[in-house]
């Protein structure tokens, strides 16, 4: 299949995922150019190389702090876009690409994701007023923060919210099946921006390339981990030429990869709610497409790739103690990742936690810790003042189908 067929579609119609056939290749070091107009050419090749570029400065205008928080220990700020969310890069990045591929044969497109927290609000942002475009977002009523929620419940226009009254492997579960169906997903033009669209996930790749060129080493990452698009496009970097020193995948107690990576069978279970709410999966749609990367085996991912988990405890005391000790103030899920880059030996490898949100979208946990009010920026306080509206359902896909039929793109 072409790549614009597969980031049209999103996801195969017998419910696997899409899998890049060639390797994309990062020669290093990488030339004095800005890293996404570099590496985006290289990333979906297929697809014309000024459209890349193009692409890739419409998406990524914004910056990738990379601040050393204690001796050899990176955070790399993925949240300065305009959700502050690591997840903008990615849904920019698609938002920005998807209407090109469609305008050519007028196909209009809605954008079906499921969400655990800060896609949702990433992608509505992204494709908010786009021609041809809507967004239908399912996210578990009572698994986002009130915050994470508003970014997707006061925007109208093309983007509908909808509150699914169960977890996110229901939400997850629910969207699958839509595009399993393709009457359905004729009729709607589906498309996904949740990671297992290629289009959301390959982008994310960059701000690794970018990180790693800033060392003259190898440097290991620390990644929050939940559906493990985060960790899959570490990987793609990896394999197309950027040095490493391996990685972690750190998880809250959806742990199961993180057993998985230590040696035991996976076994998927139903998720568990924590502080981290965004990384809240238990049955993580990436793996496959991990294991199957280029044929990584279980064996060689082993070996690349760390896992390791960490108690809402250790979490919320991590917040605390790193403040204590630096005034550095993280997010839950950078805290996870930050716990788990402690457990870490960094004598031979500078360490990078990727930062996935801005600790003032989860006020409730980093006050608590911090034991002071934490600044919250500006478009987060905004959506506060805006008028909510949603549908709710339950956890049946009948309902979905409703949905999708009940809005008008």
């Amino acid at each position: 299949m072409s790549v614009r067929d597969a980031v049209l579609h999103g996801m195969p119609t017998d419910g696997g995922l899409f899998v890049p056939v060639a390797k994309p290749s990062f020669p290093w070091p990488p030339p004095d150019e800005s890293t996404p107009q570099w590496a985006a050419p290289r990333l979906i090749g297929d697809l014309d190389a000024d459209l890349m570029r193009a692409v890739a400065r419409e998406a990524c205008d914004f910056p990738f702090p990379l601040v050393e928080v204690e001796t050899g220990r990176f955070v790399l700020e993925l949240f300065h876009g305009p959700t502050h969310a690591f997840k903008d890069v990615g849904a920019r990045f698609m938002a920005a690409l998807v209407p090109r591929l469609a305008t050519a044969s007028n196909e209009p497109v809605t954008i079906l994701v499921a969400t655990s927290g800060d896609t949702g609000g990433a992608v509505a942002s992204a494709f908010l007023g786009r021609p041809g475009t809507r967004v239908v977002a399912l996210f578990p009523l009572d698994g986002v923060s009130e915050r994470q929620r508003r970014q997707m419940t006061t925007l109208g226009g093309n983007v509908v919210a909808v509150g699914v009254r169960g977890t996110f492997d229901d939400c997850q579960r629910m969207v699958k099946a839509c595009f399993a169906d393709e009457g359905l997903s004729t009729r709607h033009g589906l498309t996904s921006a949740n990671s297992i669209n290629v289009a959301r996930l390959l982008p994310q790749a960059i701000y690794y390339l970018d990180a790693a060129r800033r060392f003259d080493e190898p440097v290991h990452f620390v990644v929050p981990s939940g559906n493990l698009g985060n960790l899959c496009a570490g990987l793609i970097a990896a394999m197309g030429g950027m040095p490493h020193a391996g990685f972690t995948a750190a998880f809250n107690k959806n742990h199961g990869v993180a057993d998985f990576l230590r040696g035991d069978a996976f076994v998927p279970k139903p998720s568990v709610r924590t502080v981290s709410n965004a990384m809240d999966v238990g049955s993580p749609s990436n793996l496959e497409r991990i294991r199957r990367l280029y044929r990584y085996d279980d064996d060689a991912l082993r070996a690349d790739v760390r896992g390791t988990w960490v108690t809402d405890d250790e979490t919320a005391s991590t917040i605390g103690e790193v403040y204590r000790r630096t005034g550095y103030v993280m997010d839950p899920h950078t805290a996870v990742a930050y716990a788990a880059a402690s457990r870490h030996d960094a004598s031979s490898a500078s360490v990078v936690v990727l930062a996935t949100a801005h600790p003032g979208k989860f006020p409730d946990v980093v006050e608590e810790a911090i034991g002071e009010p934490v600044e919250i920026p500006p478009s987060i306080r905004d959506a506060r003042q805006r008028k909510e509206s949603m549908s709710v359902i339950t956890a049946n896909l009948e309902e979905v189908h409703a949905v999708l039929d009940g809005v008008n793109p």
